[in-house]
């Protein structure tokens, strides 16, 4: 059948695999350092994966391809989810390429666990359970997001509060992002991880600067596209590193 599909150049790809985190479907994947089209079935055509290429590689185009097969998207995501499940530390959402945007749950050992240090002596460990962190280049459909009590941050909370790890990154997966720095709205992403997850809870982590009221309007306007209505708060800090409110 004659229908539209996304056509790659390679030339301009870089490798960044932020289509392939945009791709709701499936059907991207990085080979030898490019974005390839792997299956014509698993490709609707919309091109959500357009806005997040940051070369112009993507196009869609008008041409003889195999018919769109929801069912066939649904089963092979199925076992990529079953997948990650089974080796959540090590699989990735996509191969090669950037290592930035390659999604994965990291272990942590609770501190009691390690004998011979003195608890008060012991450097603080980091909280963070995922990668990516960055609100752009999480895959919405990360098994790490279900059944998740979900921190959105303002990545300067980070700086201008110390014991973040413990106090709010800890249990939590944790993402990040500044509404002033960069130029998209983060509404979308955010509904997509409402949509595909069953999320327990939302602490939003933010500064008292006025710009950093969009990561907030951002969390309620997922929560209207979604339809779900969840636990949440709103945590302010301010530039000084104490809390506003609580």
């Amino acid at each position: 059948m004659i229908r539209k599909i996304v056509k790659i150049d390679e030339d301009k790809c870089n490798g960044c695999g932020l289509c392939i985190t945009a791709c709701h479907e499936g059907a991207l994947q990085l080979v030898n350092g490019k974005a390839r089209l792997v299956s014509e079935a698993y490709c609707d055509g919309l091109g959500n994966c357009l806005p997040e290429c940051p070369t112009g590689a993507i196009t869609i185009e008008e041409r003889e391809a195999a018919a769109f097969d929801e069912a066939a998207v649904l089963q092979n995501m199925a076992q990529k989810a079953s997948s990650q499940a089974q080796d959540p530390v090590h699989h990735h959402a996509h191969t090669g390429g950037c290592p930035g945007s390659r999604a994965m749950f990291i272990r942590r050992e609770a501190a009691e666990s390690r004998p011979g240090v003195p608890a008060n002596t012991e450097k603080p460990q980091s909280e963070l359970r995922q990668w990516p962190c960055q609100i752009r280049l999480v895959p919405p459909n990360a098994p790490y997001f279900q059944d998740a009590h979900l921190l959105v941050a303002a990545d300067c909370t980070a700086y201008a509060y110390a014991n973040i790890h413990q106090d709010y990154m800890k249990n939590k997966i944790t993402i990040i992002g500044c509404p002033k720095l960069d130029d998209e709205d983060y509404s979308e992403k955010l509904t997509d991880i409402l949509s595909y997850n069953d999320i327990r809870s939302i602490t939003v982590l933010r500064m008292e600067v006025p710009c950093c009221g969009g990561i907030v309007n951002a969390v309620k306007n997922a929560f209207l596209n979604s339809g779900k209505m969840i636990p949440w708060q709103v945590v302010t800090i301010g530039t000084d590193g104490t809390i506003l409110n609580d």
